[in-house]
């Protein structure tokens, strides 16, 4: 196969383009009949189905309308109440919010599941330092970046084809914006103007959104311009339960009290306050040009820009302390050890003036200007060179960026308190007491550490170019014969700067150098929602304060860069396809080969204790010796596709498809950065090494049509993977940088990393699906998938020991996915109900432990009253039941989060003419 680059597939769609406008003949002659547009929930249902029902492979569809007509804010909130689709509120390093972020398919993570905008990749970024850096950065989409107003079709497709873009393990969706010469009238205007109302932070923000579309009276010339500006407020209170740790055997209290050893506790129980206010701006650009019917062009310009500053408090038990069982102190007479768990544990207040005892950790962290975003400028030309046969060419670039400028950071000591605690599993938050101290008043307690990553900067980017020709068959089954080549190029980099005290500024160890306190405390209402007996009337920093302090204080010198957390990447990918659309007497179907070659390199960095032998490494500033490692990762991988449709009745469907499908590991696996937290000596690591994940798959359903804008259906679905990136544990020494900084001299120890590997999995799984309208304008709709996944580790050794827990989940995978719907609808206006659930998974690898989110559902209902032609009020709420979501590690004896979001009202005034 010949090199293919984007830049000469642009090329050629230009030279493409020029050829062909020479050969367009009058358009008002040939224009295509004009799309007809349906409106309303019924009608909107009727259009989904019907494309579902005419696909050539298994397909879910979501029209405009239906996303109009839902109480959903991005694309992700409809797309869960698609049968096999799941949706998680974020990436694993921010924790829970109110809004979903994150989609997957089938019982799988969310890189398994390739996002598309157009039939092009999007590339992504997040706001989250901890989702910007180390092992977490993924090939997922952040929904929260794609507003549902750009939405014209989404397309779900759970068999694959031949002529799709390779990247979906399980699956891919592709979102399909709308296009100028769609619109029936020569001028159309949409906007929508709203006010959302979070419960939490008791405020209210602007939301507004505006589209204007023109096209010619012939139809060959078209412009739509979108843009939109949506604020809102968020406030998250919760209870964390982080590192969990085992008591080690050698620990001193062991020696009094034997019933300790390898007893799990958590290190830190804190009142968790989070606040953020999100500004999501941004705006497509589309030019469509259709001097013919054979000649089709068109240029897309999409960005979306997420302002995320947050300010994330946390007042915490400390088990590490001086005064605490991670010491070496043995708890008060009277603990509770249950499941091999600490639950129930007292430590009475020892320390003094003189010698001091810590007992707890204030955390206070501002991240001021931090940022996500994405882009992307797509070309795409179609020309009918016959009645037989048909081009179509797309090329283009698209960026992704995520952003933390700076973190303001203080870390104080909680000295002579005394500590207690009372796990209540996951029935409500710990219990926690801090008796001999007033946790609402700031006694300048003296500064522990300031720590965090920042700057911290992701950039994300490819570009792309492919042609594609399709020539139709007269004789026998084959109908059309399809073929192409495409190409690419990904870069993927990090950035990031440790943070840490100025010491050549002032010794930050002082209490006449603390931040002042201006009597700030929690919000009266903090924790409301969550129950339990912890903390709340907490003392808290004033942002403005702490950032000043901080930037005072804080050592952000680029000579401080954290290479053991960076990485670059680059993927040069090529591909080409052939495919086959086959017909017969009540079938059909297509049989296709895609062959896709990966060419990678990935760049790391390593700390050496030593310099080699003659070597000329430079010099880390904590010590050690910086080690730049490339590591060339490739692959050619044949990906063989089959899906046959039977039309066993004029209302029945029956639908076979075997694939092999492929996914290329996650940007944090392969990076090769070393994630370390110092107080643990632990980490997490990547492997450059890693192979693509490759799936053999068989999907079947049956589908019955009963009705007009009716559906019954039922599929089974079966994934074996091989190369999935499972986790497994090594050790190795390292630079504790927290203990280099204290002593001010370099200092090695020795860490257990989690680092990704190859593993065997499978999924299998069962899909059942009902869409009835009852009439009189009544309807419902209903699904729930039924998943079983596991990894194939042979033997599934546990990564620590543990009482409970299945070391063999995947990663993303609820055994039961659940959503139902109802709605009614007339001429003057129409409401909705929804129901969304999803049983426990395996959230995120935290510190070398996992942890699981417990079951959790969400209700959301929308309104719409026609107050005219032309004006209708919309009136919506989301997590209407107020949901409390729930973690735990490798048991419910083992609770690691609490999180309460409130209730988000919208409402406002949706304006067309």
């Amino acid at each position: 196969m010949s090199k293919l680059t984007p830049i000469a597939t642009a090329a050629a769609i230009l030279a493409l383009s020029v050829s062909m406008t020479a050969q367009a003949q009058q358009a008002a002659a040939d224009k295509e009949p004009e799309v007809v547009v349906v409106s309303g929930i019924r009608g909107s249902l009727q259009q989904s189905l019907s494309v579902k029902r005419n696909a050539s492979s298994n397909v879910d569809v979501i029209t405009a309308e239906d996303v109009g007509k839902m109480p959903d804010k991005n694309v992700a909130d409809s797309l869960q109440r698609v049968p096999g689709v799941n949706i998680s509120t974020s990436g694993a390093g921010s924790g829970g919010f109110d809004e979903n972020d994150r989609v997957s398919m089938r019982g799988t993570a969310p890189s398994l599941t390739q996002t598309l905008i157009n039939g092009h990749a999007v590339a992504s970024g997040d706001w989250f330092v901890l989702d910007q850096v180390g092992g977490a950065v993924g090939r997922s989409a952040s929904y929260s970046l794609l507003p549902s107003e750009i939405v014209g079709q989404v397309v779900v497709y759970k068999s694959p084809t031949a002529d799709q873009i390779e990247g979906g393990s399980s699956g891919s969706i592709d979102i399909r914006t709308r296009h100028p010469l769609d619109f029936k009238q020569p001028i159309s205007m949409e906007a929508t103007v709203q006010a959302v109302y979070a419960t939490l932070p008791e405020k209210t923000d602007p939301q507004v959104s505006a589209l204007f579309n023109w096209k010619n009276d012939a139809g060959t010339l078209g412009l739509m311009v979108q843009g939109f500006s949506e604020k809102r407020s968020l406030r998250r209170d919760g209870q964390e339960l982080l590192q969990w740790t085992q008591v080690a055997p050698t620990n001193a209290a062991v020696k009094t009290n034997p019933d300790l050893a390898n007893v799990w506790f958590p290190r830190l129980i804190g009142s968790s306050l989070f606040q953020q206010e999100r500004k999501r701006k941004g705006g497509l650009i589309d030019l469509q040009f259709k001097p013919s019917r054979d000649l089709s062009l068109e240029a897309t310009y999409f960005r979306s820009k997420m302002d995320a500053s947050n300010f994330n408090t946390n007042y915490m038990t400390d088990m590490n302390g001086s005064g605490m069982l991670g010491s070496g102190v043995a708890p008060d007479p009277g603990y509770v050890i249950r499941n091999g768990t600490l639950v129930s544990a007292s430590f009475a207040n020892k320390g003094t003036a003189a010698k001091p005892l810590r007992y707890g950790i204030v955390d206070d962290i501002v991240r001021e200007g931090a940022y996500a975003q994405t882009e992307f400028f797509d070309l795409d030309a179609k020309w009918r060179a016959t009645d037989k046969l048909v081009f179509t060419a797309k090329a283009g670039s698209t960026k992704g960026k995520g952003v933390t400028p700076s973190q303001g950071v203080f870390e104080g000591d909680v000295n002579n308190s005394g500590a207690s605690y009372q796990l209540n599993g996951l029935g409500s938050p710990a219990n926690v007491k801090f008796p001999s101290i007033d946790v609402s008043k700031f006694t300048g307690t003296p500064l522990d550490w300031v720590f965090g990553v920042s700057p911290a900067t992701t950039d994300d980017k490819e570009t792309y170019g492919q042609i594609d020709a399709a020539f139709a068959l007269d004789s026998g089954v084959f109908r059309e014969l399809k073929f192409g080549v495409r190409g690419s190029h990904h870069t993927r980099a990090n950035f990031e700067v440790a943070q840490g005290p100025n010491w050549a500024n002032t010794d930050v160890g002082g209490s006449s150098t603390n931040p002042a306190w201006n009597g700030t405390t929690y919000p009266g209402n903090f924790g409301k929602d969550l129950g339990g007996d912890f903390p709340r009337n907490v003392w808290i920093l004033d942002p403005a304060i702490l950032n000043a302090w901080g930037d005072l204080h804080s050592n952000r010198d680029v000579s401080r860069t954290y290479y053991q957390d960076m990485f670059d990447l680059k993927e040069n990918t090529k591909a080409i396809y052939a495919q086959a659309e086959m017909e017969g007497d009540g079938w059909s179907g297509n049989v296709g080969l895609r062959i896709v070659r990966t060419e990678g390199t990935s760049n790391g960095y390593q700390i050496l204790q030593n310099q080699p032998v003659g070597g000329t490494l430079p010099a880390y500033p904590w010590g050690g010796f910086v080690q730049k490692t490339a590591i060339d990762n490739n692959s050619t991988i044949p990906l063989p596709s089959l899906n046959l449709k039977f039309d066993l009745r004029s209302d029945l469907v029956a639908r076979v498809g075997l694939s092999r499908t492929m996914t290329r590991p996650d940007y944090g696996a392969l990076g090769g950065a070393v994630l370390l937290t110092d107080e643990t000596h632990t980490g997490n690591g990547g492997n450059a090494a890693l192979k693509p994940v490759k799936s053999n798959n068989l999907d079947a359903s049956l589908q019955w049509y009963f009705a007009p804008r009716a559906l019954l259906s039922a599929g089974v679905f079966y994934m074996d993977l091989h190369d999935y990136v499972g986790y497994g544990v090594s050790t190795g020494t390292f630079i504790d940088s927290r203990a280099s900084q204290e002593q001010k001299k370099p200092v090695f120890a020795t860490y257990s990393i989690t680092s990704p590997i190859n593993v065997g999995a499978k999924v299998k799984g069962i899909e059942l699906a009902a869409q009835v309208p009852v009439g009189m304008g009544y309807g419902f709709d209903a699904n729930a998938t039924f998943a079983d996944s596991h990894l194939d580790f042979g033997a599934c050794p546990a990564m620590q020991t543990a009482t409970s827990g299945d070391p063999c989940d995947m990663l993303g995978a609820s055994k039961t996915t659940a959503n139902a719907g109802a709605y009614y609808e007339n001429d003057k206006f129409n409401v909705r109900l929804s129901y969304a659930w999803r049983s426990a998974f395996l959230a995120a690898q935290d510190r070398g432990t996992p942890l699981y989110q417990d079951a959790s559902g969400t209700v959301s209902a929308s309104f719409n009253y026609n107050i005219s032609k032309n004006i209708v009020l919309t009136l919506s709420g989301q997590n209407l039941n107020n949901p409390i979501l729930k973690n735990y590690i490798f048991n419910k004896d083992q609770p690691a989060r609490f999180y309460a979001n409130g209730a988000q009202y919208y409402a406002g005034l949706h304006i067309k003419y």
